[in-house]
């Protein structure tokens, strides 16, 4: 596992020991940023279920001002703690240990937005629709920024998902990849 492209390409990282956590492929991650961009001019991203902190450090590497990364399980913050002193700009970087309705509450208290939100929940434990909606209702994502959620083929998606475009989605395997934008006349 490693940083795709960017100023930290190249980058080996840490995985995260045991099975509680199911890394993105590199060319699925390739795949995911060649889909939203590939490269960002600034802004601030939010990667929940973080697990190695893969995605919120490729953001940066592409770009992104900066980073949180959000996880409940111990073993994943270490890790990801683990894999942002890699960077060696941990100024870039914010971690959080809770869990992802918590840090949606979080955010949404303290009036912070994310011109990115990046999702790769555990497959058993999918709510996408509600903290998607979250996003829109809390203010967490500004009006034209981009979420992308990896999920399992299970979760079937509404036609129309309230607040947002839906700008592509791809399978990969058993997995799927769903980026949306943040409707731009949805915001107060």
């Amino acid at each position: 596992m490693r940083v795709i492209s960017g100023a930290f390409r190249g980058l080996r990282l840490n995985a995260v020991p045991g099975n509680q956590t199911r890394p993105t492929a590199d060319k699925v991650k390739e795949s995911m940023f060649n889909m939203l961009g590939p490269y960002f001019d600034g802004g601030h991203a939010l990667d929940l279920y973080a697990g190695t902190g893969a995605l919120g450090i490729e953001a940066v590497s592409r770009g992104m001002h900066d980073a949180v990364l959000v996880d409940r399980q111990y073993a994943a913050i270490k890790t990801i703690k683990a894999n942002v002193a890699l960077t060696k700009h941990p100024e870039s970087f914010t971690i959080l240990k809770m869990p992802v309705a918590k840090a949606i509450d979080h955010f949404t208290a303290a009036e912070q937005s994310f011109d990115l939100i990046l999702m790769d929940p555990p497959y058993a434990q999918q709510r996408v629709m509600a903290q998607l909606a979250a996003f829109v209702s809390g203010d967490l994502l500004v009006p034209g920024g981009r979420v992308l959620v990896e999920t399992g083929l299970d979760v079937v998606y509404p036609e129309v998902i309230s607040g947002y475009t839906k700008l592509r989605r791809q399978t990969y395997g058993v997995a799927q990849v769903l980026i949306l934008e943040r409707n731009e006349e949805d915001h107060d």
